[in-house]
């Protein structure tokens, strides 16, 4: 059986990948901890639960249009004007199946052949592959942890050329929780007003921030900039809504009038009690602050142990629930008198010898890294860590 080309273009979810082997390993009696998943720990709060329960006890359970019923529409609108200050119309607005849906609906309908879409590492390992399903080049532009993981802006600006579309701005961004700064914003914007090109801002971390960081949503800055601005986000991480697959776009209305056409040929709308569980989260966010606290608490002791490790390096992330650590003072090393290679390597053994899971970094574009999730059972995040620190002290 022939494939089409296109599935040459592109890999699998390393993140889903390492979390389907945990899974097996673990069916298999295996005691692993996995530091992969990219979701809280935490239940989705029962008032949006009950919502959806609701809404299927009051019969919604048919078709809605496909960009979302008026409620969840009104409700994202609300939320863009009470949390960030900015007015959006409902032919602005898009729900989807998830945010990572959201940026599929994007690529297809902005980006074809011969397109540039410049897009920060560490990245969120499907922006590139997505790109490249849409036949355009991501052109990858390395962030030092040394700047916080901020892109250097005189770096952008040599990137760009007349191929180039949009860029892809994730803050606080996956893998490395970095928040950018507000100058670094603020850069990018005005080259995106210079340069006529699209913003793709991923804000799906947004309300999990740390230490008093400030995010500066770029869609705030100016008409403008708002108006090449498309802001993606969703109910997965702040409601820890995973497996509802409810995300949402807001921008400009012949865009999202495209991304509408697309996915009324693909999915048609989402899961429509689950739309008036999201009118319900996007009610009431007072829970969040304690989540987050639970989380910077999770985040201190992670980074604290991963920094008293030789040979180890990990920034202190101001926002979403990663430790993306440097581990390059480990290659070389041997561990009961195998050389480790690349972080690649370095995950195997320590799946194999330590029962512990982190994403290697190669697959966020930075190689040596390895991204550990600290949205986990506290007791269980420590265990993971000393089996760490064991292997560490085994190094030679």
């Amino acid at each position: 059986m022939k494939l089409a080309k296109r599935m040459s273009s592109f890999a699998p979810s390393a993140t889903m990948a390492i979390s389907g082997k945990v899974t097996e390993l673990q069916a298999q009696g295996k005691n692993i901890i996995g530091f992969s998943a990219g979701e809280p720990d935490f239940d989705v709060p029962d008032f949006i639960k009950e919502a959806a329960i609701k809404a299927i006890r009051d019969g919604y359970n048919k078709y809605t249009p496909v960009p979302g019923n008026d409620a969840i529409k009104t409700a994202v609108i609300e939320f863009m004007k009470s949390h960030y200050g900015i007015d959006y119309r409902k032919n602005e607005v898009i729900l989807s199946c998830g945010a990572k849906h959201s940026l599929y609906n994007i690529t297809q309908v902005l980006f074809e052949e011969g397109d540039e879409v410049i897009v920060f590492s560490p990245y969120w390992v499907t922006y590139p592959d997505q790109i490249q399903l849409a036949g355009a080049t991501p052109v990858i532009l390395d962030c030092d942890a040394k700047n916080d993981f901020n892109p250097d802006i005189d770096k952008l600006k040599s990137s760009i050329t007349a191929r180039t579309r949009a860029i892809i701005l994730n803050s606080p961004g996956n893998p490395s929780g970095a928040v950018y700064s507000e100058e670094t914003i603020r850069a990018i914007a005005k080259i995106v007003v210079e340069k006529d090109l699209l913003l793709i801002s991923d804000e799906i971390y947004d309300q999990i921030v740390y230490d008093g960081a400030k995010v500066l949503a770029p869609a705030t800055i100016s008409e403008e900039v708002k108006k090449r601005t498309l802001v993606v986000n969703g109910f997965s991480k702040t409601f820890s809504m995973t497996g509802w697959r409810l995300g949402f776009t807001v921008g400009r209305a012949d865009i999202i009038s495209a991304m509408n056409k697309i996915q009324g040929q693909c999915t048609s709308n989402p899961a429509t009690p689950l739309q008036f569980g999201g009118v319900a989260a996007l009610s009431d966010l007072s829970f969040i602050p304690e989540r987050v606290a639970k989380f910077k608490e999770r985040r201190d002791q992670m980074v604290d142990a991963l920094n008293a490790m030789q040979g180890v390096s990990c920034n202190v992330p101001k926002g979403a629930f990663y430790a993306f650590a440097d581990f390059s003072g480990w290659i070389g090393k041997t561990i009961d008198g195998i050389a480790i290679k690349d972080d690649l390597h370095l995950t195997e053994l320590l799946i194999e010898k330590a029962g512990i899971a982190p994403v290697p970094g190669s697959a966020f574009g930075s190689v040596n890294f390895l991204r550990f999730s600290y949205a986990m059972d506290t007791d269980e995040m420590n265990e993971g860590m000393a089996r760490l620190r064991k292997f560490c002290d085994s190094l030679k």
